[in-house]
């Protein structure tokens, strides 16, 4: 009964990491004036797959959509969910929405899904006014990386996570120009159970100060390589943008 059981976790957790990987994008090759990595870690072999996903969406204009969200819960159900959700998400951006406009109509769409709570990050790039409007919607904070300077939190208001409803999201643009980089990540990448999250974000912070100059890509894999615990309990997902010339 045993082997059975585990049998049949092991084969109904790849069917889930299955679909969240199939409903993942591939990242255009060429953005206006924008080099981005991107990375998707599953949980470890003992935990269900979660409903994490990133997204970096060509607009008109030349400027670009990126978004990174985190369904709560795990299994096939928050992985479909987060299908939904990255689909409404492309179909608001092609609307050439504002970053907290799209929030609220996910928001909206939100409630009417079971897997209802979802925290979200979403964020405008225009390479023609050199910044970035940014929203959040219960989502860690993004980190702002500048030629020179130490990696940095960026302060900016939180918002409620898609699904709670009534609760209005507010934008706020930051300077964004060549050699910036901005990094996205979920909460799988900074909460363990052993260690407070303030200390595992200034744990990133020095991660990435350190990998400060390299591309985008190089620096998703290094900051696995120093933040990601072997077998994590949750899924990861990672954008990191750099503004080019």
């Amino acid at each position: 009964m045993c082997i059975d059981n585990a049998r049949g976790y092991q084969t109904q957790r790849h069917a889930a990491l299955t679909l969240q990987r199939s409903l993942l994008p591939e990242p255009p090759a060429r953005l206006p004036g924008l080099g981005v990595g991107c990375r998707y870690q599953p949980a470890g072999a003992t935990s269900e797959v979660g409903g994490d996903w990133f997204d970096a969406i060509p607009l008109r204009g030349d400027k670009t959509a990126l978004v990174v969200g985190d369904v709560m819960g795990s299994g096939i159900n928050a992985a479909a969910t987060m299908g939904q959700l990255r689909t409404a998400a492309r179909a608001f951006a092609e609307l050439d929405l504002a970053p907290d406009e799209a929030l609220r109509h996910l928001d909206h769409l939100t409630q009417g899904i079971e897997q209802s709570i979802t925290t979200c990050i979403y964020c405008v790039y225009d390479p023609h006014r050199g910044e970035c409007r940014i929203c959040l919607a219960g989502h860690l904070p993004p980190v702002l990386m500048r030629a020179g300077h130490a990696a940095h939190l960026l302060d900016l208001p939180t918002g409620a996570p898609l699904g709670v409803g009534g609760v209005p999201f507010e934008a706020a643009t930051v300077a964004f120009r060549p050699g910036d980089q901005l990094v996205l990540y979920t909460d799988g990448l900074v909460e363990t159970r052993s260690e407070p999250i303030d200390a595992r974000l200034h744990t990133l912070l020095d991660a990435l100060t350190t990998t400060r100059g390299h591309d985008p890509e190089h620096t998703c894999d290094r900051i696995l390589e120093m933040l990601r615990p072997p077998g994590g309990e949750d899924d990861v997902a990672l954008l990191i943008a750099r503004a080019l010339p």
